[in-house]
């Protein structure tokens, strides 16, 4: 499963075991202190903010190439752009500058703070492991535009695949199509499939005819069966699957040319100067 869908919100695993660790930490701390009465929840918020920054920070500074010229961009998080090395070297400094300026709260924090790694760690690395066995391009046949149908194994035989879920009603996919359209250009040798999810072939040309696109294999996913086959609860929805057809690498949200740039890293191919 990639994301849930949580009323009209949809959130990836990724941010919800974040949430998780960070309830977890927040729980810890409070059984920690309770008998002396000492509350950790500040501090720990300190922590998880100063920890985002730098995570933010470290991601803007790693594909500063694809900022230079959007500098809105760098403060724009919807990408999901944050290094993880960043984030958790700031975390457990802080994390020493804390326990070092607050002698009354040392012990319940430490326990905070690690009861938190440790969840997220965990969990992480487990569901990580898992896909990394599992995670194969979903035996779904879509269609294209002319209700053929099509499998996604013939459109990319023995090379990488980037499966884009999409709609028209949805805002952030038609903000990060000019993206994925300069990608499928520039990476010849990289499919780039573009799966509609419930829409009418007639809606999806109008679509592209109106924003001016000219994007290859655009296909109709018109019961959502890949969707549900791949566990996506939200649009947009990016896919990374490597030659040999294993999903290596997901993006739910907006892309931009920088979160788009490290999900093509895992495929091994150093990318082009932008």
């Amino acid at each position: 499963m990639l994301s849930v869908g949580v009323g009209p919100v949809s959130l990836s695993i990724g941010h919800l075991l974040l949430i998780l660790a960070f309830i977890v930490a927040l729980t810890a701390g409070a059984i920690a202190g309770r008998k002396r009465n000492l509350p950790i929840s500040g501090a720990l918020a300190d922590i998880f903010l100063a920890t985002m920054v730098a995570a933010r920070i470290g991601f803007v500074v790693r594909y500063f190439e694809y900022y230079r010229d959007d500098w809105l961009g760098i403060i724009d998080i919807r990408d999901g752009g944050f290094d993880v090395v960043s984030g958790l070297v700031v975390a457990l400094l802080f994390t020493g500058y804390q326990l070092w300026r607050h002698t009354n709260i040392r012990r319940p924090l430490g326990i905070a703070v690690a009861a938190g790694l440790m969840t997220w760690g965990f969990t992480t690395g487990v569901i990580t492991l898992i896909e990394a066995q599992t995670r194969g391009i979903p035996d779904v046949v879509l269609t294209d535009l002319n209700g053929q149908p099509v499998s996604l194994d013939s459109l990319a035989p023995g090379q990488p695949a980037v499966v884009n879920l999409w709609a028209t009603w949805c805002p952030p996919c038609i903000r990060e199509m000019p993206v994925l359209e300069e990608a499928q250009a520039r990476y010849p040798g990289i499919t780039f499939v573009f799966a509609n999810q419930g829409e009418h072939p007639e809606t999806i040309n109008r679509f592209l005819s109106r924003q001016g696109l000219k994007l290859e294999h655009v296909l109709s996913d018109r019961g959502g069966g890949f969707a549900r086959a791949v566990g996506s609860q939200g649009l947009p929805t990016t896919l990374f699957y490597n030659a040999r057809g294993k999903l290596v690498d997901s993006h739910i949200g907006e892309l931009s040319r920088a979160s788009l740039a490290r999900g093509l890293e895992r495929f091994d191919a150093s990318p082009p100067s932008p």
